[in-house]
């Protein structure tokens, strides 16, 4: 299935119904008085955000979407039926925004959730509303109101509690391929990864954290250039960023140098990205000789001068993953609990 993360497309509520014009007519009763009933109301267009999805793609290829208008009012006071509300499902982690105010809408963050998009128009009054001391045979009705009508933009934001990032080839898909049952393409090529993937990683008995794999960054990514820049969105919704570095690239470049163009990336991208709490992952540390990787560690360490978290991991054979996953649930939990003290 093609991977689509953002859409614009119209909707447009139902119009409301127009009011009935009637007067009452049975045998015996002259002059019975007026009965024309209400129209009904249009139906809504209606956002809900279900399980199961995982992209817009149907929403490239149809772009409009109408509620059903109300019915007509009708004699004897009956009212006309209303329309029916439009569901549209998205996925979990989908933001509407006004294409043409950039105004956001909803943000619809869990399974069930709702918000109206475009509003139905209001029922048309029949003449028996208008009835008075004064006017006893009103023939006065009104239209239905018309449906709102609005270009939404779709935009969509996986929800993951950790994010992966770093160069192509560093080994992000390796390592969630490693730690949960996600099953992205891995080959010794660039841009091996062409759209996300969320893995979920399992941590002892009912502990574990959804992760996410986007496409490796490259310098200018926030410019535009690469794949990684049109998904770096999907970092903004995660709680921890696991920043993935080759420690020896087959392109000779230093992973330092490489270290530094991926946080300047991110920062150009947003500021608030560039805030999130961030861990380093030095991978592929399997092709290093053993007698000399302690070594090679600590030349590194003593290099980035940083305080940041740093792991050493092979994705590969798995050394060190273990480890990484425990400390990354605790971690999490730990937030989750400062999240509590705070409500």
């Amino acid at each position: 299935m093609r991977f689509v993360d953002e859409v614009i497309i119209d909707v447009a509520g139902g119009d409301g119904g127009p009011g009935a014009l009637s007067f009452r007519r049975e045998k015996y009763i002259p002059k019975g008085g007026p009965d024309g009933g209400d129209g009904g109301d249009g139906g809504s267009v209606v956002l809900e955000a279900q399980d199961g999805i995982n992209t817009l793609v149907d929403y490239r290829y149809q772009r409009k979407h109408c509620a059903p208008k109300g019915d007509r009012g009708h004699g004897e006071q009956r009212s006309g039926k209303s329309g029916e509300d439009l569901i549209l499902p998205v996925p979990v982690g989908t933001l509407a925004y006004d294409a043409d105010t950039e105004e956001c809408i909803g943000d619809l963050v869990a399974a069930g959730q709702r918000v109206v998009v475009a509003q139905g128009g209001f029922h048309g009054l029949g003449n028996t509303r208008f009835k008075s001391s004064v006017n006893r045979a009103p023939r006065r009705t009104t239209l239905g109101s018309s449906g709102e009508k609005r270009r939404l933009r779709l935009e969509l934001k996986l929800l993951a509690d950790v994010g992966l990032l770093g160069l192509p080839n560093a080994g992000k898909s390796s390592f969630i391929r490693a730690v949960s049952a996600a099953t992205p393409k891995v080959a010794d090529y660039p841009f091996t990864t062409l759209h996300p993937h969320l893995g979920v990683v399992r941590v002892g008995e009912l502990k574990s954290f959804v992760i996410a794999d986007i496409p490796g960054l490259i310098e200018g990514a926030a410019e535009g250039a690469g794949l990684g820049n049109q998904f770096l969105r999907h970092l903004a919704r995660n709680r921890i960023l696991l920043h993935v570095v080759d420690v020896a690239p087959m392109d000779g470049s230093e992973p330092i140098a490489n270290i530094r163009l991926i946080e300047k990336e991110v920062a150009n991208h947003t500021p608030e990205l560039a805030a999130k709490e961030s861990w380093i992952v030095l991978n592929k540390i399997d092709l290093w000789p053993e007698a000399s990787r302690e070594t090679h560690l600590n030349t590194l360490k003593q290099t980035l001068k940083t305080t940041q978290p740093i792991y050493a991991i092979s994705a590969v054979t798995g050394e060190g993953t273990k480890r990484l996953c425990q400390d990354l649930m605790l971690r999490l939990d730990a937030l989750n609990v400062e999240d509590e003290g705070l409500t």
